[in-house]
Parts: C-alpha cells; structure tokens; sequence
C-alpha cells in the first residue's frame, strides 16, 4: 500500500479500511461480541459509521474499544501515523510525527505511545524448541554510556546512575522479546527465560555470572562466549544476533528519541521487537499487522503521561 492510497488522506477510505481489518467476517458488538444483531444507524446527526446493538443497546463505531477511542484525531492521520511508526527502521519520533500529520506535540506525542501499545506482543507462547537456538543477552540504556561492557566488572550491577537495563531474548531466524528489567540478577533472567523459552531448547549467552546452572540448567543445552577474553564466535557458539539487535535498539534511541524514560522504556522497547519481528514482510503489511493490535489496549493520557518530557528528538 503506497503512501497516496486513499486511506491515509480520506476519512470514509481509512474507516472502511480499518472496519476490513478489524471485522473481516462482519461488524462485532464490542460491548457484548454479537453479529447478528448489530445494523448500521443512519441519519445525517450520526455521521457514517455508526453502529446499533439490539442485544445491549448501545451504538459505537470502529473506534471503540481500542487504542483510537475518544481522540478527536481523524483516522486517516491514525493510519499515515502508524504507517510511519512502523515503515521507519530507527523509529519516528513524536516531532515528526507532529510535523508530518500537521498535530499538536501534545497530540503526536501521545498518539506514538498508543501506537506502540498496539505493537506490543501480549503472546505467552514460549519461544525456541526442539533444534532451535536461542541467544540471551542485556544492555543499558541511556546515561553517559550504553554500552554494558563498560560495566564489565560488576555484571550484577543495574548499569550505574541513568541506565536502564533491557534482557532480550532472540530465536535465531525467529522473534526477539526483550524485557525492561529493575536489575540484572539470575532471578530476574531466570524468571524471564522459565517463562519465555520452551525446555527444548539450546542457549546462547556471555560468560556473565547470571547465566548460571540454576538459570540455565532446565534447558537442552548452553553454551557460553567469553567476550572479556576477546572470544566472540566458537563454531556456532556466539552471541551476534542479539548484539546486532541491541546495536539497532540504541541507534533508534540515540538518533531518533534521543532520552526515553524509565518509565516509557518498555515500550520503545516493544515498538523496536515488533519491527524486528515483522522485518519479511512490506511497509503496508507491517502497518496492518500493527492495526490488527488496536483491540482491547485503551490507554489513557494520565496512564501514558509521564513526570518529565519522554523524548527530546526534533
């Protein structure tokens, strides 16, 4: 879908488009999940795109009940909005979004953080299996340094005065889910990999201490690389797939958002796992996956507000 499509410029294209995406098989109550009760309520003081419930008796359209109810912003702008978020490799930062859909700060600020609500990953599926490989590994966000090897001598310290720590976990030729964690300790990675990571499976990690044989011990196999001894690849003992991955992470946060806080981490961090994840597949395609995400996320603008400005990117 090219940026001219008529949904990112006409109202009546991007609800229809949105009413397809959402209620393939026809309209839905949301208030009460039927079908067959629900007819379209006409009448110019309505507008298009009203819907009537028999069963409850409520009118909603295709906005209610998900991250689009109550904003005043047109849904054509919603799409382009999300089209950008989800096409740009580094990620697309609220003043852009402000310039380029013609919204307030204010507006294109909060608008991005329902959009990463959307695209964030809710699945409790395990990841890896029988034969599969995956990496584990941590990193610091923000401060003077992102780098953790800096940290190297202390690999159970937090990342030191402005650094947040992300544990991310990747599939080799699979999905990435990564975790805003307090600390990096064996029982915060631990409770991370029992949850995510199917027993079958073989891991992947550095020399750090958290890595341990009660953390690791449950899974088919692991095997370590000693980066302080300058050791990086053993046969295919290594762990550059999740480097790579936490090299396109801080890029986004340092060239694009510039300063994320403690508190919105977690989902820049989604936003970055979902286009990791949808990386096979067209702009347009990734924009409808992400669409597809809208249902049953509400989030508010006291929920998403933070004590201090979130980025400082322009």
């Amino acid at each position: 879908m090219q940026l001219s499509n008529p949904v990112f410029h006409d109202e009546t294209a991007a609800r229809k488009h949105l009413e397809a995406l959402r209620w393939p098989n026809g309209v839905v109550c949301p208030f009460c999940a039927k079908t067959e009760t629900v007819k379209p309520l006409g009448g110019k003081s309505m507008g298009d795109g009203w819907y009537h419930c028999g069963e409850c008796r409520e009118k909603f359209t295709v906005r209610v009940g998900t991250v689009f109810e109550r904003s005043k912003i047109p849904l054509h702008k919603w799409l382009l909005g999300f089209r950008l978020m989800v096409s740009s490799k580094k990620g697309f930062s609220a003043h852009q979004l402000h310039r380029t859909l013609e919204i307030t700060y204010k507006s294109a600020w909060f608008m991005a953080h329902r959009i990463r609500e959307a695209m964030r990953d809710g699945s409790v599926t395990p990841i890896g299996g029988e034969g599969k490989t995956v990496e584990i590994d941590e990193t610091y966000i923000g401060g003077k340094e992102s780098n953790k090897h800096a940290n190297k001598r202390n690999p159970l310290a937090s990342g030191g005065s402005g650094k947040e720590p992300v544990v991310a976990l990747v599939e080799r030729k699979g999905n990435v889910r990564s975790f805003h964690v307090p600390e990096v300790t064996a029982h915060n990675v631990g409770a991370i990999l029992h949850s995510q990571v199917c027993r079958k499976t073989r891991l992947m990690t550095d020399e750090s201490r958290v890595y341990n044989r009660k953390v690791t011990g449950a899974f088919a196999g692991h095997e370590t690389v000693n980066h302080s001894a300058y050791e990086y690849v053993r046969g295919d003992a290594y762990t550059n797939t999740i480097e790579n991955y936490f090299s396109l992470l801080k890029r986004g946060i340092v060239g694009t958002y510039h300063h994320v806080s403690q508190q919105h981490l977690s989902r820049y961090v989604s936003e970055f796992d979902f286009r990791y994840n949808n990386r096979k597949i067209k702009d347009g395609e990734r924009a409808d996956i992400a669409l597809k995400g809208i249902e049953g996320k509400r989030l508010t603008y006291q929920e998403a507000h933070p004590a201090k400005q979130t980025e400082t990117s322009v």
